[in-house]
């Protein structure tokens, strides 16, 4: 009687996680259609180092196989989509060129200013679901300047027991939180956390966005920014005509 065959070398962690960020990275893919098509290029055994020999050809003439489609030219995904999925894989989450340049900051530096998050998937724009963007941009933002600060992955957040809670954990010292799309239950644990998130479903560049939050500043500051800007309660009533009741 012959032996059974060696089980396959079951994928790693890092593998696993690169594996479901560049599913989501592609519209109308499933995880389970990547894996068939990553199993088809490298077989049943994914690492790491056999997911950085992946290219976007590879990718797209293997949905294009499972498609019908022999030239893969008509796989309804698109080619800046498939290249983000091949960084994924790659592990280079961070080499898109056209992310924003982190900014040197200390505490104090910019006086009334606030921490702004943005949830992002490509580039220096605000394209991201809060519970499956890839990153965040997080940028410190007053009437007269903004200052990228730092770009957080959020990588691990697939493996965490809570994701909402890892995410709202990964930028819980800003302020405000813009987001595309935010369930219920994720918005209640960004809001515990003191962060105002704001949805803006069309998105749009970071420089915009921010532009439009500087206006915001500079002009009549809503309650919940005075109050995150340290306005006393006296003070913002004043702001807006009105007086503290006795109650």
């Amino acid at each position: 009687m012959s032996s059974p065959a060696p089980a396959a070398a079951p994928i790693t962690r890092d593998a696993a996680l690169r594996i479901a960020l560049a599913a989501r990275a592609m519209p109308a893919i499933t995880l389970p259609r990547l894996i068939e098509v990553l199993q088809d290029l490298i077989g049943d055994e994914i690492d790491c180092e056999r997911l950085r020999k992946i290219t976007v050809t590879d990718l797209k003439t293997g949905f294009g196989s499972l498609d019908g489609e022999e030239d893969g030219e008509d796989i309804g995904i698109g080619l800046e989509a498939l290249k983000l999925a091949a960084r994924i894989l790659w592990g280079d989450t961070q080499e898109d060129e056209n992310l924003p340049k982190i900014e040197t900051y200390a505490e104090g530096d910019m006086p009334d200013s606030l921490r702004v998050a943005l949830c992002s998937d490509s580039g220096n724009e605000l394209n991201g679901h809060f519970g499956s963007c890839l990153r965040y941009l997080v940028y410190q933002v007053s009437a007269t300047e903004s200052r990228c600060i730092g770009i957080r992955d959020a990588l691990e957040a697939d493996f965490a027991a809570d994701k909402n809670l890892f995410r709202t954990q990964l930028i819980d010292d800003c302020h405000v939180l813009y987001v595309v799309s935010m369930g219920g239950p994720a918005a209640a644990k960004v809001i515990r956390a003191n962060i105002y998130p704001i949805k803006r479903i069309e998105g749009g560049p970071a420089t915009e966005i921010l532009s439009e939050f500087q206006g915001m500043m500079a002009g009549s500051p809503p309650p919940w920014m005075l109050k995150a800007l340290g306005v006393a309660a006296e003070q913002r009533l004043k702001n807006y005509g009105a007086a503290p009741t006795d109650e």
